[in-house]
């Protein structure tokens, strides 16, 4: 059985990738952004540079469970995305910050929303 592989333009600018690695790459970064809670955890993190505490992302992110929040932040985390700082405190005190892996990673999102703003603004006005 032979095996298509999807046309593509030589020297498109993506050095040592080809198509099929990109796709797989992609299906990566999607396991990463798209689950439910991470965008809004990560947003408010690039727009401070004071620590977010843990009441304060439940306070503020709607429609994501307490349970679902603690599981991304720990996903999050694990990923090198956020650092996580306990204090021995009563009551006990969590914050959160990005690194610099994660700053990057929100700076990248937020070239991918100016485009869609772009884009959409665009493509509404012209019909």
């Amino acid at each position: 059985m032979e095996t298509k592989k999807l046309p593509v333009i030589q020297d498109c600018g993506f050095d040592g990738y080809d198509a099929a690695s990109l796709m797989s790459e992609t299906a990566r970064l999607r396991r990463i952004i798209t689950k439910r809670g991470t965008l809004e955890i990560l947003i408010p993190l690039c727009c401070t540079v004071e620590p977010v505490r843990y009441k304060q992302f439940r306070d503020t992110i709607k429609g994501v469970s307490s349970k679902t929040l603690a599981t991304r932040l720990k996903e999050l985390e694990k990923g090198g995305i956020l650092e996580r700082k306990a204090y021995s405190e009563i009551p006990p005190r969590v914050e959160y910050r990005l690194t610099p892996k994660g700053q990057e990673l929100v700076e990248s999102v937020i070239n991918l929303l100016q485009w869609m703003r772009k884009w959409s603004s665009s493509s509404s006005s012209s019909a």
